[in-house]
């Protein structure tokens, strides 16, 4: 007879390799997403004091680089368009390590966070658009609100000192990757309104040759770097959206071991360009494009015109339901329990979490209403105002069972027998077992020693006590 099989754990505990990837991986995100915040509170400043506002326009628009080329841009256009490359090419990393050695290598572990991103994407684009069409509305903005910012959720976490359990983290960075898939396909596929197909050639066979390279062994920063340059200008000029150069060549990337590496060569590359990207590529991009005029009469448009009330709606609506809604759904249809440890209000808190959209939110409302420099500010505005309500939100659910998740954090980082690695990783180890008793033991004879030597000290000052006693005269 063969054993019953035992069910699935939704957000169960994570394997040691992928609690220490996440933790190295969380830290740098949550440093970024701090800077991020930081960024975004001094471009609001820099746009909105009367004296610095001109200075802001006047950087913002400042144009430089080799118009022979087709790159005299902007400064907020080369952030935008060149410094985000560097974040989606980390994207394009954690994707691929995803696929090969994380959660999504397993298709049955995969189906969770995928379906939770494509419901968390399709339900803020459906929440949008029937705001849009009741309102009469643009409907061009369907995809502001689809899009989750894993930096700015984390420094939200970090902010408020929530303990997350690590599954928890790790689904809300499992999901925010998928997300960002999505959310590249959402740009290639429908923001691309010509092509140079000369130029997109050129681009093609400069992945190609990226590819052959990296199959050859070719190592070396002066070989590669420059060749990515040389990528992402063919593929500005192709009329695609240039980040995806970034996500292709970061997809080509090995990110499994072989016999003798300790890190492969992709989680290498991603440990050397992550802080780059998130303590400077994604905050100069918030600097520029974050800086949006905002008055009591601003803030009122966001909940008066149906495309700034759909962005806000599509984050703090319809990106909590799809993500929890979706998650449901699976745990449902595929036999998936949730862990002993949680409660769905944990995965609805998370969910809320998500509805904090910033760096590809904001990218993609610039993408959306090009030409209209007016109803694009109204829709920045309307992005940080959701994201700042979808925080609130996470911020009360959270609070409420920190209690919960501090205790589940202590246990999840509780090392008895001293061995560097959590108990919960040895318990099936008997020689874990051993060292717990031997550390124990010498605890014991502390003990008894410290209680022996406190009964000798009584003993002593009874005895003397007693003799001076006698010696009182009567």
């Amino acid at each position: 007879m063969t054993a019953p099989r035992t069910p699935r754990k939704a957000f169960g505990r994570l394997s040691l390799p992928e609690r220490t990837y996440l933790a190295d991986a969380l830290r740098t995100e949550t440093v970024g997403g701090v800077l991020l915040l930081a960024a975004a509170i001094a471009a609001l400043v820099w746009a909105n004091i009367p004296a610095l506002h001109d200075s802001y326009e006047s950087v913002s628009h400042f144009h430089f680089g080799p118009a022979a080329l087709g790159l005299d841009l902007s400064v907020a256009h080369w952030a935008a368009d060149g410094l985000l490359a560097i974040f989606f090419f980390v994207a394009g990393i954690e994707l691929k390590r995803e696929l090969v050695a994380g959660d999504l290598k397993d298709p049955k572990a995969a189906a969770l966070p995928v379906v939770a991103a494509l419901c968390g994407m399709v339900a803020p684009a459906l929440v949008y658009t029937v705001t849009n069409t009741a309102g009469g509305g643009s409907l061009a903005g369907w995809a502001v609100p689809t899009a989750t910012d894993i930096a700015f959720a984390l420094a939200v976490l970090a902010v408020i000192g929530t303990s997350l359990p690590s599954a928890l983290r790790a689904f809300l960075l499992t999901l925010a990757v998928v997300d960002d898939l999505f959310a590249i396909l959402i740009i290639a596929v429908f923001f691309t309104d010509t092509l140079n197909f000369a130029a997109l050639g050129g681009a093609v066979v400069g992945l190609v040759v990226f590819w052959l390279l990296l199959r050859k062994g070719v190592r070396g920063w002066y070989v590669y770097v420059p060749l990515g340059l040389v990528i992402w200008g063919l593929m500005y000029n192709s009329g695609i959206h240039a980040t995806i150069a970034g996500v292709a060549m970061g997809l080509m990337l090995r990110c499994h071991t072989r016999e003798g590496e300790e890190h492969s060569p992709g989680q290498h590359i991603e440990h050397l360009v992550r802080p780059l990207s998130a303590g400077l590529a994604v905050p100069l991009f918030a600097l520029f494009s974050a800086g949006v005029t905002i008055s009591g009469g601003a803030l009122a448009d966001v909940f008066t015109k149906p495309e700034t009330l759909g962005v806000v709606l599509g984050l703090v609506v319809g990106k909590t339901l799809g993500i929890f809604g979706g998650t449901w759904l699976t745990s449902r249809f595929t036999k998936a329990s949730l862990s002993d440890d949680l409660e769905w209000a944990d995965v609805f808190a998370v969910a809320t979490l998500a509805g904090i959209g910033f760096t590809v939110s904001l990218l993609i409302g610039e993408l959306a209403f090009d030409g209209d420099a007016t109803l694009t500010d109204e829709v920045k505005a309307a992005v940080l105002t959701g994201s700042l309500m979808a925080a609130a939100l996470a911020t009360v659910l959270l609070k409420v069972r920190n209690a919960k998740y501090r205790r589940l954090c202590e246990n999840e980082e509780r090392d008895e027998d001293l061995s560097g690695i959590p108990d919960i990783y040895e318990e099936d180890d008997p020689a874990y077992h051993l060292r717990v008793a031997a550390v124990y033991e010498r605890k014991a004879a502390e003990h008894r020693r410290i209680a022996e030597e406190m009964e000798s000290a009584r003993l002593a000052e009874v005895a003397g006590g007693a003799g001076d006693e006698d010696d009182r005269p009567a």
